[in-house]
């Protein structure tokens, strides 16, 4: 990819975390002009800024921004001047002040069990949204060829061992073929205990009997009261595959947007962290404009 724009829609697409970097202003000679970007992924980095230790600098509090992003859940914004001198080993002579702009991964990873019609049907929509979905079955002929680009097929003979690779904080939808299958699942999300959300498709006698199940084993209702079942919004009725996807959808929808009440209010580059800024590249830019002498009478 020769296009930063072309990087980020690739990124998007992927639902991964990235970094876009802008040459915010240029002083004196520098490597690239004002306005130059290039974006840094956490394995990869697109375009250039012009190369050199500016630039090896600059990938890597990417990557620090990147960690920072991926901890907090916010995106980040900050600026920095690099003069380009001995601090950087480079003999340009001028400097530059650098935008570093953080976009977090997607809002939600999903982990979805079974590939039948409301699987299908979900796929379509969650391929809609901010969210990374890992799509797991046995039954390699059930998945369709091609996949949403935020989508990944995982082919398991035993899909309750994938729970445990899954990164925490995940989504789990539970709707296989198998009953049994189902409740293997929802035990080993719900042996985690760091399910952001579980959803188990099916009626409330299908919950009834899980729910004994888990009694039977020793485990309390504490264990198990997070599980949603049936799965999705009651307010959004129908039995066919595509009204019951666009329930479980709003019901994801609806748990990820609340989580972002609890961001703060203030968020990237205050005021008062730019004006500084502006004064240091004013001064600068005055520094080099010719001096005229007054006329003499």
């Amino acid at each position: 990819m020769n296009l930063w724009h072309e990087a980020i829609t690739y990124l998007e697409a992927r639902s991964e975390a990235y970094v876009l970097i802008t040459l915010l202003g240029t002083r004196g000679s520098t490597p690239r002009n004002s306005g130059t970007k290039m974006v840094v992924s956490a394995n990869k980095s697109y375009c250039t800024i012009g190369g050199g230790h500016l630039e090896f600098q600059a990938i890597a509090k990417a990557q620090s921004l990147l960690k920072s992003s991926q901890l907090s859940g916010e995106n980040i914004q900050e600026i920095e001047h690099f003069p380009l001198g001995a601090r950087l080993g480079q003999c340009c002579g001028g400097s530059a002040s650098v935008l570093f702009e953080s976009f977090s991964a997607a809002e939600a990873n999903i982990m979805l069990f079974g590939a039948g019609h409301v699987g299908k049907a979900l796929v379509s929509i969650l391929a809609q949204l901010p969210c990374r979905v890992q799509w797991v079955d046995s039954r390699v002929e059930e998945f369709p060829d091609s996949l949403p680009g935020n989508t990944t097929r995982i082919i398991s003979e035993t899909p309750e061992a994938e729970v445990a690779v899954s990164p925490p904080g995940t989504y789990y939808l539970v709707m296989t073929h198998n009953h049994p299958l189902d409740f293997a699942i929802t035990h080993a999300a719900l042996e985690r205990k760091d399910a952001a959300y579980i959803g188990l498709i099916g009626s409330n006698t299908k919950w009834q009997r899980f729910k004994m199940r888990f009694e039977h084993r020793q485990y309390g209702s504490e264990f198990y009261d997070s599980v949603r079942c049936p799965v999705g919004l009651s307010q959004v009725p129908g039995k066919l595959p595509m009204e019951v996807a666009v329930s479980i959808a709003g019901e994801i929808i609806a748990d990820y947007q609340a989580k972002q009440k609890d961001k703060p209010v203030q968020q990237g580059v205050h005021w008062r962290d730019l004006k500084p800024l502006a004064t240091k590249q004013s001064e600068a830019h005055s520094s080099t404009l010719p001096t005229t002498e007054a006329p003499t009478s």
